[in-house]
């Protein structure tokens, strides 16, 4: 029931202490306001990490062959390795249960590409129809790269969305033909990239095509693969970390190379990447909370502080209550409702200019790391009750004491 003498009352105390009421709701609310602001950023720099690790497939693995640096069963140094189409086949048969998607590439940088009087460097790479997904390339328009066309070594070439734009502008360009190198291919598809436009500068055509018009024989730059899924995330990595290891192990192995040797074979996990950098996140989330819930506690402890302020101040006053057979649990819940009203109205006043702050901040950030920085309404809310809770608890204390006060020492009370 709403009693309007209890809520004068409360008024007429709080304004007795004006200074102390406003510092202690400014520790609150600034409290309250750090605590969002950090949150929203800590939310905005895992959207800025996930979208990163969007560009490609999060389970992937690549595999690049480099320069041997050490001596090894006779061989010397500066040893350049060379993979061929065999690598792969052997890696594919021994893994297979163990693996999601799969390709070799042979790509040419800077690969001349024309189409009538509009002409570009791109990258071009020869794959297999798997790398679709494996770079989590969406059609725009046509299809992707298919297994007959591996089979037939068909002149197709499936070409980016920025590509597409510039050779093509407005027009459409599927079934028309593009010149690489002066050897013409059929465009079948048009993909996007979550990349951007420096994905979308790639053409892909079949790899058996790439390796016989560009003279690559049997030989393969690298190889990516994208590891089965486990349900539970750790089992994912492992067996993602095994995989590496043991494709690494295994090439080493074939190519005469010291197993120390680590610049022979780079080999890129992306899903044990991901685990670090989400751990790294998770330890920037935890600081965000310590810092912002410490500025929050100096808010409830003034809180507390003010509350017993109060109570000093108006030790006749509780007496002559209790003397007038005023029950303890109406002292406590005064007190109480007096130590709530503040830390609702700072908790909510600061709440509503964190979310502010961060709706105006969020479209002038225009980092790779830091993405829609904001916070949902469940931890907003949730933060809140929090903080009335904390207030409640600081405030029962002094509530406590109040209601324990013998009539006859408050009524001697100076």
């Amino acid at each position: 029931m709403f009693d309007i003498e209890r809520w004068q009352e409360i008024f007429e105390t709080l304004s007795k202490n004006k200074l102390q009421t406003f510092l202690t709701m400014v520790s609150v609310f600034s409290g309250v306001l750090i605590l969002i602001i950090l949150i929203g950023f800590s939310t905005g720099i895992q959207n800025g990490v996930r979208s990163e690790f969007e560009q490609d497939a999060t389970n992937r693995i690549a595999v690049r062959p480099g320069i041997t640096t050490k001596e090894f069963k006779g061989l010397n140094p500066g040893r350049r390795i060379q993979m061929h189409n065999s690598d792969f086949e052997e890696i594919n048969t021994k893994y297979e249960d163990d693996i999601e998607y799969k390709t070799g590439i042979y790509n040419i940088w800077g690969g001349q590409t024309t189409y009538g009087k509009e002409s570009g460097n791109y990258r071009i790479e020869g794959a297999y129809p798997d790398q679709q997904f494996i770079e989590n390339a969406s059609m725009v328009a046509g299809r992707f790269l298919s297994q007959d066309d591996l089979k037939e070594s068909r002149k197709i070439a499936v070409i980016g969305n920025q590509v597409k734009r510039d050779l093509f502008k407005n027009e459409d360009a599927i079934g028309e033909t593009i010149k690489i190198f002066d050897i013409n291919f059929k465009v079948v598809g048009v993909y996007t990239d979550p990349g951007g436009e420096r994905e979308e500068t790639r053409v892909f055509i079949p790899l058996p095509t790439a390796q016989k018009v560009f003279n690559g024989g049997d030989r393969i730059r690298s190889l990516a693969y994208t590891v089965n899924m486990s349900e539970n995330f750790e089992e994912a990595v492992a067996l993602s970390e095994s995989l590496s290891e043991n494709f690494e192990t295994d090439l080493k192995a074939k190519y005469s190379v010291a197993p120390d040797d680590r610049s022979a074979f780079r080999v890129n996990n992306t899903l044990e990447e991901a685990r670090k950098i989400y751990s790294l996140i998770d330890t920037i989330s935890g600081v965000f909370w310590f810092i912002g819930l410490g500025t929050i506690i100096a808010g409830v402890v003034g809180v507390g502080n003010i509350m017993l302020i109060v109570v000093k101040e108006r030790t006749k006053e509780i007496g002559v209550r209790k003397a007038l057979g005023a029950l303890p649990s109406s002292i406590i819940g005064m007190i109480l409702q007096e130590a709530i009203f503040i830390t609702s109205i700072a908790g909510f006043t600061g709440l509503f200019f964190g979310v502010i702050a961060l709706n105006i901040a969020s479209p002038f950030i225009d980092s790779a790391f830091i993405k829609f920085p904001r916070v949902d309404f469940v931890t907003s809310i949730s933060i809140v009750l929090i903080i009335i809770f904390a207030g409640a608890l600081a405030g029962y204390f002094p509530a406590r004491r109040a209601a324990n006060i013998k009539p006859i020492e408050a009524l001697r009370d100076e």
